[in-house]
């Protein structure tokens, strides 16, 4: 195997067996296609805890990355250039299934923590590195209690960091409480009385 061969096969995004799972489960859920002003809510407070600028709520299926959730140095944030890139880029809702490391934590089942992108060759060939100028990432899966990874919370930044555990703590709290408002509208919706349903019993 050639040395090209070799890099792309570090590089390209991971087979996906549950993709198809995670689709109709999202579809049940009605969440993963359209903007979330609480999901927004909560990628805004990612950013304040990290420090990081940029912050998601990301839904995968089998084509594409959907940000429900987003925040971004500018109010108009569906449409932030990101700082340090070589050309101004646009940044929506929506990414290739190809692009950036959440792919990889869906996969995984695991939180991903790249301090710096290019000190891992699996990594630093990825797209978003040279056409959005991204050199850090923090991510963590969405579990549910069926064990489908519905996607992703994850910040990102044009500078390295150095994470280390708090950042980690930060992730992982994060995706369990965007879990949470998942649970919550989910129930809500099977019992829309709150468990005082006068049509029970």
């Amino acid at each position: 195997m050639s040395m090209s061969e070799n890099e792309f096969r570090l590089t390209i995004t991971p087979d996906d067996p549950g993709a198809k799972e995670r689709v109709e489960r999202l579809r049940k859920l009605g969440i993963g296609d359209l903007p979330d002003p609480e999901f927004d809510s909560l990628a805004k407070e990612l950013t304040e805890l990290t420090g990081a600028p940029y912050a998601m709520v990301n839904f995968i299926d089998e084509d594409r990355q959907y940000f429900a959730g987003l925040a971004a140095p500018d109010a108009t944030a569906g449409n932030q250039a990101v700082v340090g890139a070589g050309e101004a880029v646009e940044v929506g809702r929506e990414m290739d299934r190809d692009h950036g490391y959440c792919p990889h934590v869906v996969v995984r089942g695991k939180a991903l923590v790249l301090g710096d992108v290019c000190d891992y060759p699996r990594f630093a060939g990825n797209p978003v590195v040279d056409k959005i100028g991204i050199r850090s990432y923090l991510g963590a899966p969405l579990i549910d209690d069926d064990g489908n990874t519905l996607g992703t919370v994850c910040v990102v930044d044009t500078e390295t960091h150095d994470w280390g555990r708090p950042g980690l703590d930060i992730i992982k709290g994060m995706a369990a409480k965007v879990m949470d408002r998942i649970r919550e509208r989910n129930e809500a919706e099977r019992d829309p009385y709150g468990g005082d349903n006068p049509l029970q019993g």
